[in-house]
């Protein structure tokens, strides 16, 4: 966390934190939502600000009941999830790359979802893939040992993990893959997709 953040919430403790403003989309994107996006459940307008990305990323963290936020100065962003609290893309130097810009040095668990989303769990980060860095990870998915093709990873997935042992091979090690369903994500993982006041502070 920035030394500046750290001083202002010091200074001024008892700012109301912020809610449905800031969104996170499941490609990375960090998302502004005005009252219109707010109101139609629409994801906002991609920020691109270099400055403010920077900013975002380097202040992004959780508090104990699984809400992620963004630390504004004195005031806690708190961030609306399409997907998980992060979100990795494939990198050739890194291997993953959250949308933070911190590499995913390990990978602890993987699961595949119903949709044959990658879920990965690094310690306590937990990223889905980018979909559009799904086809270079799955030649690194193992069925039973071997090479696993299209047909074999469907049917794995329609059959809930049940018809052979799913492997990820990532930095020289072999990861068991599980599965799971998306909606499950949050409640396993105790993440909150749509962060709300405490009723205390409503």
């Amino acid at each position: 966390m920035d030394e500046i953040v750290k001083q202002a919430m010091a200074k001024w403790p008892n700012v109301p934190h912020c809610y449905g403003w800031l969104g996170l989309d499941a490609r990375g994107v960090w998302r502004m939502r005005d009252e219109r996006a707010q109101t139609l459940q629409l994801p906002g307008d991609k920020i691109a600000n270099a400055a403010l990305l920077g900013f975002i990323n380097r202040n992004y963290t959780h508090d104990d009941k699984g809400r992620w936020y963004f630390q504004n100065g004195p005031q806690r962003v708190y961030v609306n999830l399409e997907a998980t609290p992060y979100i990795a893309r494939t990198d050739p130097a890194q291997g993953f790359l959250l949308q933070t810009g911190d590499p995913l040095a390990t990978i602890n668990e993987a699961w595949l979802t119903e949709g044959g989303q990658l879920v990965l769990r690094s310690g306590e980060k937990i990223a889905l893939v980018d979909d559009r860095d799904m086809a270079q990870c799955l030649p690194q998915l193992q069925l039973d040992g071997g090479p696993v093709g299209d047909e074999q990873l469907l049917a794995w997935i329609e059959g809930e993990g049940k018809s052979g042992k799913l492997n990820f091979d990532y930095a020289g090690g072999r990861i068991d893959v599980g599965y799971i369903r998306r909606e499950a994500l949050a409640e396993r993982f105790r993440f909150v997709t749509a962060p709300q006041p405490d009723a205390a502070s409503a």
